[in-house]
């Protein structure tokens, strides 16, 4: 996957994410547009389980308690059109909002996003978009690893990112905001 960086005015930039070929996932950071390829098998893997292991008990209630909204690459607008962003997950409490919206701008700051971890991506994912997401208020964010079998979970404090925990390989974990339902991180890696 590369990473292709853009500098434009802020009107025009929308435009050239909306016009990005259909093989390439665009987001606009701090100013900046980002398209990257769409991710190799072992991201796409974990991304589909781990969407597979909290749509159940989280989204549905089947299992489990209910109460948020998971979407896969959702695409946010923290500041509409000007900051757009696509994480690999999503999610809302319920509480917080009862209905989502119709169109594919979302204008809502999720409670939690999970960003999957690729060679490519992973110093955008870390340096540039976990700032800005504690800048919006994000709850809580995962960085999953595909290839060395790590999930992070952090909680927004104060602004700033608390680490909460660090879970490797086959562990069967209560990892917050999920915790409600422990989940076998060995289901998340793609089998070798």
């Amino acid at each position: 996957m590369t990473i292709q960086q853009t500098r434009t005015k802020p009107p025009m930039l929308y435009q050239h994410l909306e016009n990005l070929p259909d093989i390439f996932i665009g987001e606009i950071l701090n100013g900046q547009l980002y398209a990257q390829s769409r991710p190799a098998m072992p991201h796409g893997y974990t991304y589909s389980a781990l969407g597979g292991k909290l749509f159940n008990p989280f989204h549905d209630g089947l299992g489990g308690p209910g109460g948020w909204w998971i979407i896969n690459e959702p695409e946010i607008h923290f500041v509409p059109e000007i900051e757009v962003f696509v994480p690999d997950l999503a999610g809302w409490r319920r509480k917080h909002t009862p209905k989502l919206p119709i169109g594919h701008q979302i204008e809502i700051v999720p409670d939690w996003i999970c960003e999957i971890l690729s060679p490519s991506t992973r110093s955008t994912d870390r340096e540039v978009k976990m700032p800005l997401y504690a800048h919006y208020g994000v709850s809580y964010i995962w960085l999953i690893d595909p290839t060395k079998h790590i999930l992070e979970a952090y909680r927004l404090d104060a602004g700033k990112w608390l680490e909460i925990g660090r879970y490797a390989d086959t562990v069967q974990a209560a990892i917050p905001p999920f915790e409600a339902v422990p989940i076998d991180l060995g289901s998340l890696w793609m089998p070798a």
